[in-house]
């Protein structure tokens, strides 16, 4: 019998399992991982509404221009170009302004071209070095020339000034009340918040409504409805004959009274000339003749018709 061939040596070495390590083994142990000593990014911030980012471009770019205005000599058109893209980039401001007026029956267009005037005028005065926003400065400029148009130009009816004044604070109070009490306030409310009587209170809402007159041709209470015109009664017939009958009493008593008596007979008691004839004992061409006359008087002493 034969010996067995031995294996090779390699196939024994892998065959054979690795040493277990003794605890006391100085071999080191893995270190762990080190926590980060980064700090924790900071929360996306939240994105801007369209409308708050047009109001940040426009505050940026107003910036720019105003420090580009400031370098550059009246009446050249470089400050011409700057200038008129500050007015374009700062119009909605007058828009806004104008937006608190629409109450007053007034053309938007009128009073978005006047709040432009103001805008104008706080645009040539306005500092950027004060360090005061734009915006600030501007808007009371803005309102306060709406205010003198309403004030000046439009009101048809003359309002006398402490009771315009006194009107403003109304309508004013009036707005606090309704946002507080969520319904329009009382007439006795608003004369106990300005501590006035309910008679001026009265007075200043007549006084609101006096910017213009109101015509008795127009409409009323929506379209298709009869103007104040058409409501107030048809025309007499006789309101001519009141003024012809005070004239003629007028003229009459210029005249003889025989010829008065003629023209009454005529007249009045509708009777011909023959019938007068013989009520007065003369003859009918006499009386003809008195008719004519007394006509003829009648005419001249008409300081109408001459």
């Amino acid at each position: 019998m034969s010996a067995s061939t031995a294996p090779p040596q390699d196939q024994v070495s892998a065959l054979t399992p690795a040493p277990a390590q003794s605890p006391d083994s100085t071999a080191p142990a893995p270190n762990p991982t080190p926590p980060s000593t980064q700090p924790p990014a900071a929360p996306p911030a939240p994105a801007l509404s369209p409308a708050k980012r047009r109001g940040a471009d426009t505050r940026a770019l107003t910036q720019v221009l105003f420090a580009q205005l400031k370098d550059l000599e009246p009446g050249t058109p470089e400050h011409t170009r700057v200038r008129t893209a500050l007015i374009e980039a700062n119009l909605p401001l007058v828009r806004y302004a104008a937006a608190r007026f629409r109450s007053r029956n007034e053309p938007m267009e009128d009073v978005i071209q006047v709040g432009t005037i103001g805008l104008i005028n706080a645009i040539d005065r306005f500092d950027p070095e004060r360090g005061v926003q734009f915006p600030t400065f501007a808007m009371p400029t803005v309102i306060g020339e709406i205010k003198r148009y309403f004030r000046d130009n439009v009101r048809t009816v003359h309002v006398p000034r402490r009771l315009h004044e006194l009107w403003v604070q109304v309508n004013s109070a009036t707005e606090d009340l309704t946002t507080a009490f969520g319904r329009s306030p009382t007439t006795a409310e608003i004369a106990e918040r300005l501590r006035i009587s309910e008679e001026d209170v009265l007075s200043c809402i007549e006084a609101g409504r006096s910017y213009h007159a109101a015509s008795l041709e127009a409409a009323q209470e929506g379209d298709g409805l009869p103007g104040l015109l058409d409501r107030l009664g048809y025309e007499d017939p006789a309101l001519d004959g009141v003024e012809h009958r005070d004239l003629v009493r007028h003229l009459l008593v210029q005249l003889p009274e025989r010829e008065q008596r003629i023209l009454l007979l005529r007249y009045y008691s509708n009777l011909t000339q023959s019938q007068i004839s013989v009520e007065l004992g003369v003859s009918q061409m006499h009386v003809s003749r008195l008719l004519a006359r007394s006509f003829q008087r009648l005419r001249s002493a008409n300081r109408i018709d001459a």
